[in-house]
């Protein structure tokens, strides 16, 4: 007769190659044949089998039929919980482990602390973190590297960078993943300065460092450093993946760096990514701020499988680049796939019905948003509301829906109020938008010179010299332009007044010579003086 360790050990081998749950069920049968039931070292092995399979249900019924679980047996199953993102079981456990210390001295150890300190961050619960912490300066080792790892990233998750910082350096040993989660934890609460100290006393950097501070960089709107970690990590010689793609293109798309966008498209059609969803809505979303719209429409054409992002970006760069109609269609034949659209979308939806003064059929948009999606119209659904009755001269009906709004406006909408009572003359209600803006932008004299322009427009010249006085009176300086260009794959600033860079001479000079072509050298030479 077999002794119960050969039998552990024959069913060993056959556990490891158990390719389902079907087959897994099939060896619990012959084992429990052989009253193997309440081995903890096979059950152990079974519960990581539903670990592999995410069969959470046939691992807590194989948990529940042993007597006397083990640390391992009660390891294994906190494991398979923490794995499958079932935080609040996984801690059940753990408080039911610490229970049965008293009665069975089960203790948990370095294998236990890890996942219990992973759960309590999926839970997003401080004090709970913090006690289980505790826990482990009284029953868990003085120095392990896994649990010191899960706790960083468990305080950096709770944004408690100070507690995370402490662990770190008072860890003996640090690994990649300890120098990433530090990072991440930087990058989470948006302290890039700090991020890239950390960054750059890293010994060894893999993607998921690299990735983090583009991704930081993007989120934060450094767009010309995300770039430059861009760079610097291909000439470090890692391969870019499509989370660092996905995390760069919008760095592209909002500093116009669109050769590098060009370069990121080709490599990821060499390497076969442009099957992800991700990767193609973040190139439709950079070739349409890059002013590329055939290419986006391009990109989105070739797509096997859209969701409803791509239709949202795409329907959104059409209706910006003034091709209304077309985001009207596209939005049509969004309509008779299984994909529903969502807020973006209607923004999108929203503000081609603006650009081509279909208010009617923008005002049955909104609301379709609500009767027909269930959508709550938010801020921007408002604006663009707003919008679309400005565009189309209907002024009062705009300020009505300000009145009525649920929500308050904000710069935004008062701005193209304001705008609209420009271009159709509405004095009540410009004074209205520019008291509103006040609020909002003190020291903005776009407002007050539109304002000055509607009194001009209507022949009102003292109110006209009023406004003028004002804003003398009020030292206003007028917000100074920007724009980006790229040339040699490197992203130029140029700031109205800003005369630092080493090329702003022949810049001017340059300038100069154009303006000479078009009128008086005098009426030239004043205009360059007055821009810088």
């Amino acid at each position: 007769m077999l002794k119960i360790r050969e039998l552990e050990n024959y069913f060993v081998p056959l556990l490891q190659k158990c390719g389902n749950i079907k087959a897994l069920k099939i060896i619990h049968t012959d084992i429990l044949k052989n009253s193997l039931s309440q081995s903890n070292f096979l059950v152990t092995k079974m519960v990581d089998v539903c670990d592999e399979y995410g069969d959470l249900d046939y691992a807590r019924l194989l948990f529940v039929q042993v007597t006397d679980p083990n640390v391992f047996l009660f390891n294994a199953v906190i494991r398979a919980y923490a794995h499958n993102y079932k935080y609040s079981l996984a801690i059940s456990l753990y408080k039911q482990m610490l229970d049965l210390n008293h009665k069975s001295q089960i203790l948990p150890d370095k294998f236990t602390f890890p996942f219990v300190v992973k759960s309590c961050a999926g839970l997003q619960c401080d004090s709970l973190g913090k006690q289980v912490h505790a826990h482990l300066s009284k029953f868990g080792p003085k120095s392990q590297l896994e649990t010191e790892n899960a706790l960083v990233d468990m305080y950096s998750k709770f944004d408690n960078l100070e507690a995370a910082c402490k662990v770190f350096d008072e860890m003996t040993h640090r690994d990649v993943i300890s120098w990433n989660s530090l990072i991440s934890g930087y990058v989470r609460v948006g302290v890039m300065r700090k991020a890239k100290m950390v960054f750059d006393l890293m010994p060894f950097r893999t993607i998921v460092s690299w990735t983090a501070m583009i991704s930081g960089y993007t989120r934060s709107s450094f767009f010309s450093e995300a770039l430059d970690i861009f760079r610097r990590m291909q000439m470090a010689g890692i391969e870019p993946d499509e989370i660092s793609m996905v995390s760069v293109l919008p760095a592209c798309a909002q500093s116009g760096a669109l050769e590098l966008g060009k370069w990121i498209h080709t490599y990821c059609d060499k390497n076969r990514l442009l099957r992800k969803i991700t990767i193609c809505n973040a190139l439709i979303e950079m070739y349409s701020k890059c002013g590329c719209i055939n290419e986006a429409k391009r990109v989105f054409d070739q797509m096997r499988a859209r969701d409803v992002i791509s239709w949202s970006t795409m329907i959104s760069g059409l209706a910006n680049h003034g091709k209304a109609e077309e985001a009207i269609n596209l939005f049509k034949k969004m309509r008779k796939t299984n994909v529903e659209p969502n807020a973006i979308t209607f923004v999108g939806i929203l503000s081609a019905c603006a650009h081509t003064g279909l208010w009617q059929e923008g005002l049955n948009y909104f609301e379709s948003m609500r009767k027909q999606y269930h959508i709550e119209p938010e801020i921007e659904h408002y604006g663009c509301l707003v919008d679309i009755l400005g565009r189309t001269g209907r002024v009062s009906q705009a300020m009505d829906v300000i009145t009525d709004m649920p929500l308050k406006a904000d710069a935004k909408i008062w701005g193209s109020l304001l705008s609209s009572c420009r271009s159709y003359p509405n004095l009540e209600i410009a004074i209205i938008a520019v008291e509103k803006l006040e609020e909002f932008e003190p020291d903005d004299t776009g407002n007050y010179v539109l304002l000055s322009n509607i009194y001009a427009d209507l022949g009102k010249w003292d109110d006209v010299s009023k406004m003028r006085k004002l804003i003398r009176s009020k030292s206003m300086k007028k917000t100074p332009g920007c724009s980006l260009i790229e040339v040699d794959n490197v992203v130029h600033e140029f700031v109205s007044g800003d005369d630092t860079k080493a090329f702003s001479k022949n810049v001017f000079a340059l300038l100069e010579l154009l303006l000479l072509h078009h009128g008086d050298r005098s009426v030239a030479v004043a205009e360059i003086e007055a821009d810088y």
